[in-house]
Parts: structure tokens; sequence; C-alpha cells
């Protein structure tokens, strides 16, 4: 029987990530200062942001259904292809409700990645490698973050018009670049291999097991501030006199303080363990959010978002196998979409939420508002959860930390029991 590579696949899945993230991070300011040419006042620029994550919001859930029982690494160029055209054609759109309806279709290539992405991850991972493979997982996301906003900063200028439209096209070319990574990531089950297959799990199911919807919304609420963070620090920026450029740093700083975090994932959950990790982390998130509010000087602000980035760099892979183990077996992937469902509708919700708080008391405001999220999300991760059984034969040897309050034990597999001996413990 074939064996797996190593982590090869992991580090191809990285890169690709990288540059998929990398073009969404780039273009994601750009669309702000893209509308902001085309005469949008902050409510627009909320709506536009929202709509973003309207399409995926509606196909999270049958893209997860498809993924359980079948491959995940189709998904992968299907995402490409439909970041690179949702980049590139909001670079040539002259109005909002263009601009509004591409920027939807970047969203959707964006899932669709994300969703094959993260199923790989957690089919081809041990249960005690799934915090360190999410974690590293994601910080491919966090290059992209690193990189995109220098990138769009950089090329913004004067005439915001057509700098803007420039940084939008060049994200998409970005975008494809990760098509040349995406080669033998997924290992397919061998011919002969067991292929029993789960009854499928409603989706309410699901959504009460013990973990989930606190997973899911602590990932609502981290996603919701790093989503706001970058849609809104433009705007700030235009109103407190801060240059593109220097905006674009603050982000990446953002984004550094976020790679920093995860490199660092498994020391961190071994001394503290996953649950008070990712409280501690959420209530610093919550007063460092408001404290984006407060007229600082660049500096201040600079030191606030380097704190904010690594509190916000828990979340994300820590929810992401919350989420898995706690999952029902045969229903993993649907989880996982589920949970990314949650990450759209905060989407939707809070830059729409923000759009509106803004006009009606300042660009700032937002802010204050995720501070209140991100403290909900601390008060969930409190909530203790049953620990389900050790499988015999020594099997649930996972750290400590994987078995906590959050996490449940379970193992990390999101397809049937000999999908384990095809994919190899990589």
């Amino acid at each position: 029987m074939p064996s797996t590579p190593g982590r090869a696949w992991l580090l191809r899945l990285v890169i690709a990530f990288s540059f998929a993230q990398g073009a969404v991070s780039m273009a994601r300011p750009a669309v702000s200062y893209r509308a902001l040419s085309l005469g949008a006042d902050e409510r627009a620029i909320g709506v536009i942001a929202g709509v973003y994550a309207l399409l995926p919001l509606f196909a999270a859930v049958p893209l997860g259904r498809r993924t359980d029982h079948g491959r995940c690494a189709p998904l992968l160029p299907v995402g490409v292809v439909l970041i690179a055209g949702g980049c590139a054609l909001s670079g040539t759109a002259g109005s909002l409700g263009t601009l509004a309806a591409w920027s939807g279709v970047m969203g959707l290539g964006h899932l669709c990645f994300v969703i094959g992405a993260q199923s790989i991850v957690a089919r081809q991972s041990a249960p005690d490698e799934q915090d360190r493979n999410f974690g590293h997982f994601t910080i491919g996301a966090s290059l992209g973050q690193l990189v995109g906003p220098i990138a769009a900063g950089s090329l913004i200028g004067g005439d915001m018009g057509r700098t803007s439209a420039l940084a939008l096209l060049v994200s998409g070319a970005v975008a494809a670049v990760s098509l040349t990574s995406l080669w033998r990531i997924e290992h397919v089950r061998p011919v002969g291999a067991s292929s029993k297959r789960s009854d499928k799990v409603p989706v309410l199911g699901i959504l009460r097991t013990r973990g989930v919807p606190a997973g899911i919304f602590i990932s609502l609420a981290v996603l919701s501030a790093t989503d706001i963070l970058t849609a809104y620090l433009p705007v700030v920026g235009e109103h407190r006199g801060i240059a593109p450029a220097t905006v674009g740093v603050l982000l990446s700083l953002r984004a550094a303080a976020t790679i920093a975090c995860r490199l660092v994932m498994t020391p961190l959950i071994n001394l503290l363990g996953r649950t008070v990790l990712i409280v501690v982390t959420c209530l610093l998130a919550a007063v460092l959010c408001a404290g984006v509010a407060l007229p600082v000087p660049v500096w201040g602000l600079g030191v606030m978002l380097v704190l904010l980035g690594f509190c916000l760099g828990v979340g994300q892979p820590l929810s992401m196998t919350t989420v898995v183990q706690a999952a029902p077996e045969g229903a993993r992937s649907t989880a996982l979409a589920l949970r990314l469902t949650g990450n759209r509708l905060g989407q939707v919700a809070a830059p729409a939420g923000a759009g509106l708080i803004a006009g009606v008391a300042g660009v700032a405001a937002p802010f204050v508002t995720l501070g209140g999220l991100l403290l909900v999300a601390a008060g969930l991760g409190l909530r203790r959860n049953p620990v389900r059984p050790r499988p015999p034969d020594g099997l649930g040897k996972a750290r400590p930390a994987i078995e906590d309050e959050l996490g449940g034990a379970g193992d990390g597999r999101c397809t049937d029991p000999g999908s384990r001996a095809a994919t190899g413990r990589s």
C-alpha cells in the first residue's frame, strides 16, 4: 500500500494558500479604495465588504457535504480561478454594484479553496497532529495577509481610481500563481480499501454537538475582527491622514504577529492548554480592538495591531481542531463548512453593521463593537465539554491539551475508518 510522503503535501498546500490568500488580502483594501474612488461612503463600504461573504454563505454546506464523501483537491483549482477572476474583474468595475458582484465571486472562490484545503488537513492529520498542522496551514493565510496589504499600499497612490484598479489586476495574477503548487496534495484511497460511509448527519445534529457551536462562534468573532480591520483601517487612515502605504504596513504588522503566534502554537498549548489560551487571547483581543478606536499616534496603533495580531492568531487553527474533533464521524467536512458558514455570516453582518455604526457614531466605533463580540467568544471558550473516551490499544495518545474542555478527544479523520491507512499519518 502506498505511503504518505512525509509532510510535503502540507508544505505545498501552505505555499498555494499563501498566494491565494495574498491575492485576497491585496484585493480587499484595494476594493475599499476603488469604492472610495467611485464615491462610496462608509455604509457602502460595509455593504460591499458584506457581499464578499454573501455567495459563500449559501454554498458552504453543499460543498462540505460533497467533500465528506469525495475528493477535496478538485475544489482548490476551482477556488483559485474564481479568486483570480473576481480580483481582476473588480479592477474593471465602473460602478459600486458591479464592484460588489465581483467581490462576491472572489469570496466564493476563497470559500471553495478553504473548504477543500481544510478538509485535506483534517483528513490527512493524526489526532495529535491536528493543532500543529492546522496551525501551519493557517501560516499560509498569515503570509498572504502579511504581503498582500503591503503590495496594495505600494501600488495605490494619488490617482486612487487608476492605481486601485492596477492593484486588483495584479492581485488576480498573484492568485493564479498558486496553481503551480496544487499537485500531489491529496492522497486518494486506493481501490479496494474500505469504502464504508456513514449515514448523512443532519445539519442540526452537527450543530447540537457539544463543542461545535463554541468553535463556530469563536472562529466567527476572530475572523470578523480580522475582516473589519482589513476593510475599515483604510477608512480610519483616510480620516486620520494616514497614507495608504502606511496602512498597508500596519495591516502587515498584524499579519506578521499572527505568523509568529502560529509558529509557537504547540508550545503555547502545552504550557497553557487550549481553553486557557483561547479565553486569554480573546479577552486581550477584545481590549485591543476597542483600543483601535482611540486617537493614538501611528506608532501606538502599530504596537496595538502587533499585539492584536498575536492574539487573533490563536482562534482560527484551534477552532478548526475543536470543530473537527467534536463533529460526528463522517460529517467533519460538513462541520468545517458550517464553521465557514458562520465565518461568512459574520463577514456579511459585521461589515454591514460596522457601516451603519460608522455612519452614526464615526469610523472608529465598529472596533468597539468587535471588542464586545470577542468578549462573548471568550465567555463561550470557558464552557466545558465532556471528553470522549479514548480509543483502545493506545490509539488515543494525543497531547493532554487536545483533550481539554473545548475539543474533546475524537480522532481527526473526516472520512471512513479505512482512510487512515490510505492517507498515512503524515
